[in-house]
């Protein structure tokens, strides 16, 4: 389940940039990453409510998945249809309504997961983060499939996609019932995490969650573009035919197993450094991850990029992870969902959406506004060292801002909690 559940998103979700700049859609990409963030912001509560109440979690699960999938067959279909007159409206409507529909399933599996392992009689900390780590597996094995068939560059991705979401469809009416609780009173703004904002009459967690936001700015944004700019190195004669440039989600799906690592290093790092640091060592990590993408390249200065593929799982890990952990520990149990809730939405929904439109109107300005290939490069370079330019300055502000000198005292609980990672961007606040 968790392996399919993000071979579903890893088939496009590096990927479908390079597509959408090949039909006449590079000034459009960015949208396609911002309303992602904005469906996170209402779908997962919503669709984690009907599930609580009236809808089994696998079934709901199976459901959405269908869903999703079938938009996304449309889209694929309209793609196949169109040639290269793809309109963006069309389109969009079509992906924004399987994403809506995909989102809340990564909470749904969760759900599955952690109700199949209580009635194994197993410990769901102990046991759930080898289960998800194959969810990063899927993500990979998805983007190594879409890069080597190079359906990285076509509509068929999306139909991968598709597939993936049918099989999972109907996989999930296998899995264990999950029994509803129609007696459950948790409203939509308790799921949304709102009553956590009482939160912000504290200073600190003001400025924690106000940084938060900032540094989610930074999330999508290597996703959105990161393919197409390494692709677009093959339109330069000097790099025509370069292997790296030909499979950027091969480079690319590094990133993710960074990520599986550098997980391993939190606790150590958070007894040893407190929250403070670590999350420091994740903005100054997002200045290393634009910075070696602006002045690398495939050829020669490939090892920058494999640079920036390594840090990102700090940059990732250090601040989704480690920052719902000092969430965890600052507030109390009764508002402990809520405020998770709120650092899923300063993060992965204001913080991506702003991140992506304003990565999109940087790029469309320094990049696509360019048609000589050479041209295009430069733009490239200067857009990815704004973007190091605002993490360095997010990473500085953060140092006189934010005030707490004590060390996040890693319990065995929090220390064996973490695995709930999203290889694409997204963490699994359900998991905490």
């Amino acid at each position: 389940m968790s392996f399919l559940e993000f071979a579903v998103w890893g088939s496009y979700l590096i990927s479908l940039g390079n597509y959408l700049s090949r039909v006449g859609l590079s000034e459009q990409i960015g949208w396609f990453y911002f309303v992602q963030g904005l469906v996170s912001l209402f779908m997962p509560a919503v669709i984690g409510i009907v599930a609580d109440r009236w809808i089994n979690a696998q079934r709901m699960l199976s459901l959405c998945q269908l869903i999703a999938a079938c938009f996304m067959f449309g889209a694929g279909f309209y793609c196949s249809t169109s040639g290269q007159e793809v309109a963006f409206a069309p389109l969009f409507v079509l992906y924004t309504c399987s994403v809506a529909f995909y989102m809340p399933t990564i909470g749904l599996a969760n759900s599955v997961a952690y109700t199949a392992l209580a009635r194994a009689g197993l410990d769901s900390v102990t046991h759930f983060p080898p289960i998800r780590v194959f969810g990063t597996i899927g993500f990979i094995c998805a983007m190594l499939f879409v890069n080597f068939t190079n359906f990285q560059t076509s509509y068929a991705q999306l139909f991968t996609s598709g597939v993936f979401g049918v099989i999972l469809a109907l996989y999930s009416l296998t899995l264990p019932n999950c029994p509803t609780d129609r007696g459950n009173s948790k409203s939509l703004a308790e799921a949304l995490g709102l009553k956590a904002f009482s939160l912000m009459k504290d200073r600190k967690m003001a400025v924690f969650f106000l940084f938060s936001m900032l540094l989610g700015v930074s999330l999508q944004i290597t996703n959105s573009y990161g393919n197409v700019f390494i692709s677009g190195f093959e339109d330069i004669p000097q790099y025509s035919g370069n292997y790296f440039a030909r499979n950027a989600n091969f480079l690319i799906s590094l990133s993710q197993m960074s990520e599986t690592l550098c997980i391993l290093l939190i606790p150590l790092c958070l007894k040893r450094f407190g929250i403070k640091g670590v999350m420091l060592m994740s903005m100054f990590a997002w200045v290393l991850r634009f910075g070696f993408f602006g002045i690398g390249d495939p050829g020669m200065g490939v090892w920058l990029f494999i640079l920036s593929m390594i840090v990102y799982g700090i940059a990732f890990d250090f601040f989704n992870v480690s920052g719902s952990l000092y969430v965890d520990k600052q507030t109390h149990p009764s508002m402990r969902s809520s405020a998770q809730g709120l650092f899923m939405i300063m993060t992965n929904g204001i913080g991506a959406s702003i991140g992506t439109y304003g990565a999109q109107t940087v790029v469309n300005h320094f990049v696509f506004s360019q048609t000589d290939p050479l041209a295009r490069l430069e733009g490239w370079r200067i857009s990815w060292l704004c973007f190091a330019g605002y993490a360095l300055v997010v990473a500085i502000l953060f140092i006189f801002c934010f005030r707490d000198n004590s060390r996040a005292a890693i319990g065995k609980r929090e220390a064996e909690t973490l695995g709930g990672e999203d290889p694409g961007g997204m963490v699994e606040i359900e998991k905490l």
